[in-house]
């Protein structure tokens, strides 16, 4: 074993960078014999350098992050601050100076990768990534090196375990969405503001992740078609059970029937309970990927939280710092397909639309012919009406999401219909 230590840069010391920190110092000698060498904090980049840091000594902290990375004997950064600048800053100057990166930023991967994939490679570099997604569940790695002999066609999962743990809560409780959010808030699950999970926009960045690496091609997060949870209602989920569904919320990375292009997006669909993804509860994530030869495969754990998150992080601590003794750098950026990123519109899904409507003859002939003029077809129509009006529940067969997007506008403009109660997609079949 070489006992000249590889000398590693911390920046950020925050749930995940303090994890990170604690797992260094107690498993040294594991880590040490795994590498080949023993690895060193050489420094922490924090922004509040009074703020108490158990096990981490004083003269390691630093809010000179820059200087950091530019010390010229760091071996590997480790990136948990999050965001786009300084982060993206730091790890191209990481880069520049003769280290390797690992880091959890999926907000930065998914605005930005290319720039750091491409400073990376320039300076013969690695970056690692597989804590920005799905937390401790090994996936990034599995699409990166064990799938790379493999055709993936589609990656579908829960990656937002603040969304799951509210859609379970209304599942099995009945619910609503302010109370289940008011729960997950107490318990630690959702942050004060929780617009980036309930809105989508971290499940977006995940997937343009995902999708980028699935299919060989550049996704960014402005290529993902996103939708909240926040309209999901009790009686959505009524209306789910009798179809034999649950509702998430969606990652969904496909490629198209004719392999010319790409789609990725994140909305809440029913699933029917037979699906593997539908047993998924709590904060849990999961992910199944259908592949040509490898078929299906589900990958599934805690997505997020201090410690399964910094267990991701060490993971590719180790194998960068393999690297470095080896003088090799693991895989890069794999863009060769370049496939464009078709638009929503394009997407061919199932719909499940609630209607409130007058109860009186010709209400379903007048909706059916709007569904025909807009060349989708109905699968199944349950009715139920009362004292003058009704509720027509229309679950579509599979067409394009323009299509099916055109029949609702068409619809609500019926003398007939009082309003849509609810528009969802039906994925998993």
């Amino acid at each position: 074993m070489r006992t000249r230590p590889l000398k590693v840069a911390l920046l950020g010391c925050g749930v995940v960078g303090s994890e990170v920190a604690r797992i260094m110092t107690t498993h040294a000698d594991d880590l040490a014999a795994r590498i080949g060498a023993p690895v060193e904090l050489a420094g922490v980049a924090v922004r509040r350098p009074d703020k108490v840091r158990g096990g981490i000594p004083a003269e390691l902290i630093t809010t000179d992050a820059t200087a950091l990375v530019k010390q010229g004997d760091i071996d590997v950064v480790v990136e948990v601050i999050g965001g786009i600048e300084p982060a993206r800053s730091l790890i191209t100057t990481a880069f520049e100076h003769g280290a390797s990166v690992v880091s959890a930023n999926k907000a930065l991967l998914a605005q930005d990768g290319a720039t750091l994939y491409a400073a990376a490679e320039q300076h013969g570099q690695d970056l690692y990534y597989e804590a920005a997604v799905a937390g401790a569940i090994p996936l990034i790695r599995p699409l990166r090196e064990s799938l790379a002999g493999d055709k993936i066609n589609r990656v579908m999962g829960i990656v937002n375990g603040t969304t799951n743990f509210i859609l379970d809560k209304m599942d099995n409780s009945g619910a609503g969405y302010s109370e289940a959010l008011d729960e997950a808030t107490a318990l630690g699950y959702a942050e004060a503001d929780p617009t980036a999970d309930v809105e989508g926009f971290d499940a977006a960045a995940k997937a343009a992740i995902l999708a980028g690496i699935a299919f060989h091609t550049r996704v960014r997060l402005d290529d993902v078609y996103r939708e909240g949870m926040t309209e999901v209602t009790a009686a959505d989920f009524a209306s789910a059970k009798q179809m034999g569904c649950t509702i998430k919320l969606l990652a969904i990375c496909e490629r198209a029937a004719d392999g010319e292009s790409v789609t990725a997006r994140v909305h809440p669909a029913m699933i029917p309970l037979s699906h593997p993804l539908a047993s998924v509860r709590e904060a849990y994530n999961a992910v199944f990927v259908e592949a040509d030869a490898a078929g299906q495969l589900m990958f599934y754990g805690p997505g997020a939280g201090g410690s399964p998150t910094a267990s991701a992080v060490l993971g590719d601590l180790v194998a960068v710092c393999r690297n470095k003794l080896n003088e090799a750098n693991g895989p890069g950026e794999s863009a060769y397909t370049q496939l464009p990123v078709s638009p929503m519109g394009d997407v061919v899904t199932r719909y499940h639309i609630s209607l409130d409507v007058a109860d009186k003859p010709g209400v379903l002939a007048q909706v059916a012919t709007v569904f025909a003029e807009h060349g989708v077809s109905i699968d199944t129509v349950r009715q139920q009406g009362k004292d003058g009006e009704a509720s027509l529940v229309v679950v579509t067969h599979r067409a394009p999401d323009a299509a099916l997007s055109g029949t609702v506008e068409a619809l609500r403009k019926l003398d007939t219909v009082r309003g849509v109660a609810s528009i969802m997609r039906v994925e998993g079949e």
